[in-house]
């Protein structure tokens, strides 16, 4: 009956996304960035899908029955921060500016080299993401249908892939429309059934009121505000969230797509994590599994679980295809230079490069969620890396005009010695044991989880900013760029001596 019913939805995510791919037309822009024609509440849809992912579901309520509330809230509530900030200062002039790949932005404020590092990072980091969505897909068919581990893994990564390389973000937007509303479905009734049933008692110093998580180090309040901070700050540079803020029809699209994306990750993802706290009454002390698996499988309706599960696996496809379409853009478009050159009639290079890349990233992802099976982790540690290398340059590149090359390269490099050096040191990672790089040593101990996060990201801004006032601002002398949305303009007119970047910019296609 599960087995039915996820393959049932599954079949209609499917259906749709080939049904739309038929708007792609042979065009990279359609492809890529929607035509740049998408209305806000699709916009708003394909947001929530990239936001609300396994990661930010199974990683929540793991989380939160072994630590409480706020320590898996913090995923999801740094997911929707995100999006509110990005809605409030970033969502509209970056849709103005009409790039095809976030990386572009850092082509056209600092030059190729920062382009290029930008993106080895932005590819890896996303590639983290996607594994900890496969990882959760992985689980999901071994724990009900004991399909073996990696099975499961390859056959979530080989459906998404199928679907979104044929159609594209369209194809991504209009099947999360579907995959959140089931799992909005999932969620709400999930907390109605478990507050008639069995009731919601949590236990003291665990629930949403126990602000001590957010205060006091020895609850875990550095580890979750270093959660918040990496998700709410961090993922600004998410490449799949830029490439739906570029999708959207106007800026205020744009706006109004990143709001309500924010709240409905909220209200979609703190219910799952109010219900495992409630279920610590009824649960075993021995799991055997993830907890939200273990709950549904033993305790609730059939009904109930075929629908959370159904969305379960909607949110770990929609956020793994749109994933893997953004890094295969970065990776041909930013990293081997392959631009749009549409002409009617014959193929476009981007396009045929784009879907041709998305089998290695596919199976790079694979790889490493069959290596590091961890969910809601390995979210936080790719956000993290963009906080400590990328946020810095993008952010004060677009509000201070001060900032050049040799600033933005110094900031990356400064962040990534610290973030690492310190990530190989400490023991753990964000409350679970750091099986992924760990240097034995007796000069970092468990306690000091957390503050790495700040640390690594404080460097990149005391090295941008020292190194500009530093250093002549050379690349764009002569130049007023006072708010992001003028950069694009700016650039256009500017001399091509005065901005290197600006001959990379001339390219044929729409603004």
């Amino acid at each position: 009956m599960i087995l039915l019913g996820v393959a049932l939805s599954i079949a209609v995510v499917v259906a749709v996304g080939f049904l739309v791919s038929k708007r792609i037309e042979g065009d990279s822009s359609n492809f890529l960035v929607g035509g740049r024609m998408l209305p806000y509440w699709l916009v708003g849809g394909a947001l929530m899908g990239a936001a609300v992912d396994t990661n930010a579901t199974l990683g929540n309520t793991d989380l939160a029955f072994e630590f409480g509330f706020w320590a898996g809230a913090c995923l999801p509530l740094g997911l929707a921060l995100c999006l509110t900030i990005t809605g409030l200062f970033f969502a509209k002039p970056m849709n103005r500016m009409g790039l095809t790949s976030f990386p572009d932005y850092y082509r056209l404020r600092f030059g190729r080299a920062v382009e290029v590092g930008a993106s080895i990072l932005l590819a890896v980091a996303f590639c983290m993401l996607v594994a900890g969505n496969l990882v959760a897909g992985g689980f999901l068919f071994n724990y009900f249908l004991g399909m073996p581990y990696w099975l499961g893994v390859v056959l979530i990564a080989a459906i998404a892939v199928a679907y979104t390389g044929t159609g594209g973000l369209i194809a991504d937007a209009y099947t999360a429309i579907i995959q959140m509303a089931l799992i909005l479905a999932g969620a709400i009734g999930l907390l109605v059934w478990m507050t008639t049933s069995h009731g919601l008692d949590i236990a003291e110093g665990t629930g949403p009121f126990a602000l001590g998580q957010m205060s006091d180090p020895a609850q875990g309040a550095v580890i979750n505000w270093a959660t918040l901070i990496a998700l709410g700050i961090g993922d600004i540079v998410a490449i799949d969230f830029m490439a739906r803020v570029f999708s959207a029809k106007s800026p205020e699209a744009a706006r109004k797509a990143c709001f309500t994306a924010a709240a409905g990750t909220v209200a979609i993802c703190v219910p799952f994590g109010l219900v495992v706290l409630g279920a610590h009454s009824i649960l075993p002390e021995e799991l055997g599994g993830p907890v939200l698996f273990v709950l549904l499988d033993q305790y609730a309706p059939i009904g109930l679980t075929i629908l959370v599960l159904c969305g379960l696996v909607g949110a770990s496809m929609s956020t793994a295809n749109g994933a893997i379409l953004a890094i295969s853009n970065v990776c041909v478009r930013n990293l081997g230079g392959v631009r749009r050159v549409h002409v009617a009639g014959q193929r476009d290079p981007l396009l045929r490069a784009t879907r041709i890349a998305m089998v290695p990233m596919t199976l790079f992802a694979i790889t490493f969620a069959i290596y590091v099976k961890q969910t809601g982790i390995l979210l936080t540690l790719a956000f993290d890396l963009m906080l400590a290398c990328l946020v810095v340059p993008f952010i004060l590149g677009l509000v201070w005009r001060r900032g050049t090359t040799r600033a933005a390269v110094t900031a990356i490099v400064a962040g990534l010695v610290v973030r690492l050096t310190l990530f190989v040191l400490t023991p753990t990672m964000y409350g679970v044991e750091n099986t992924i790089l760990y240097i034995p040593n007796d000069l970092v101990s468990p306690s000091f989880d957390g503050w790495p996060t700040f640390i690594a990201f404080a460097v990149a801004i005391v090295t941008y900013v020292s190194v500009a006032l530093m250093t002549p601002p050379a690349a764009l002398r002569g130049l007023d760029i006072q708010t992001a949305q003028d950069l694009d303009d700016v650039l256009d007119r500017a001399p091509a001596d005065t901005v290197p970047a600006v001959a990379d910019r001339r390219e044929p296609e729409p603004v």
